[in-house]
């Protein structure tokens, strides 16, 4: 595994993100399914995806060890969405996310890195409380949350998102 590279599965490779993923991190900011289910960035350059990474994901990685990660096919190498574990300021707990390029979406990757990412976030981070957060409407998230073993608990506003959003724990 390269120094980069934090979980492997069956199918998938995990690594941190970093301003070379630019281009690809423009590309999911942009995605429909993306911006439909969790939010418009308005990232639309590659310097406002630069500095997307460089504001929204290193950061993680220094102050709580854990961020998102790029998610990439273990074959061939391309990347097809981002898992990982976030910290909010506004919330207690960590929560587990995910997303996938509409292309990639219904083969079971989702569920792939949420689960490596929730087994690594228990065993190597010792969390014991990990939640996700979805759009009452996200059936795929909601269907990817249970699949994980989470259970509905409650619906929040989170700070920032113009709709309520369901907590899994």
């Amino acid at each position: 595994m390269g120094d980069d590279v934090v979980l492997e599965t069956e199918r998938l490779v995990l690594r941190r993100l970093n301003k070379g993923d630019a281009p690809f991190m423009l590309q999911m900011l942009n995605d429909p399914v993306f911006i439909r289910n969790v939010a418009d960035r308005g990232v639309r350059t590659i310097a406002d995806a630069e500095n997307y990474i460089a504001a929204k994901i290193l950061p993680s990685y220094q102050q709580h060890g854990f961020g998102f990660y790029l998610v990439q096919l273990k074959e061939s190498g391309i990347a097809i969405g981002t898992c990982g574990l976030a910290k909010r300021d506004t919330v207690d707990d960590i929560d587990v996310g995910y997303g996938l390029l509409e292309r990639f979406a219904g083969s079971g990757y989702a569920t792939e890195a949420a689960s490596a990412v929730l087994h690594y976030a228990r065993t190597v981070l010792g969390l014991k409380r990990v939640v996700g957060f979805t759009s009452p409407a996200n059936t795929a998230s909601i269907h990817v949350l249970q699949k994980l073993g989470l259970r509905y608990e409650r619906t929040t506003m989170l700070p920032g998102f113009d709709s309520p959003s369901m907590v899994f724990a």
